[in-house]
């Protein structure tokens, strides 16, 4: 007695699997296609501390720091390099500093105990006014740590 080799003529139970690598295949080329596509976050700049070495201690005129602070019930007040701005001359003021200029860098002082939904709107100005980086000023960086 000798057993078939099972090539018979009937219908086959097996699931053929060719076309669903096919498919896997495909899908997997998509995604490595999209993937480096992906919606990033903003990216951010943050100035770095002065050396220790450094003899002129005067800041650079020509950097732009709008400081935020915390003006009570009142809301937020606004400072671009000492002079007291309101939020909705920002954009106009910011537009009028950076006409001129090649580097189109500015930096963001907020409180600490301001919350950062009163900081968007500057940097939404910034962006506004066609400012390319924004640097945001924390505390420690601040202290020079």
């Amino acid at each position: 007695m000798g057993m078939g080799g099972g090539g018979g003529k009937g219908a086959r139970s097996d699931i053929n699997v060719t076309p669903l690598i096919d498919v896997l295949l495909v899908l997997l080329i998509i995604f490595m296609v999209i993937q480096p596509n992906t919606v990033r976050g903003l990216d951010t700049l943050v100035p770095q501390p002065p050396k220790k070495d450094h003899v002129n201690d005067e800041p650079d005129k020509r950097t732009v720091v709008i400081q935020i602070q915390p003006n009570g019930a009142a809301g937020p007040s606004y400072k671009i390099n000492e002079d007291t701005v309101n939020l909705s001359q920002m954009t106009e003021k910011l537009t009028d500093i950076f006409a001129t200029r090649n580097d189109k860098v500015m930096f963001v002082k907020g409180d600490k105990d301001l919350d950062f939904g009163q900081v968007l709107p500057v940097i939404n100005d910034g962006h506004a006014a066609g400012v390319d980086n924004i640097g945001i000023i924390t505390p420690a960086v601040e202290a020079g740590k």
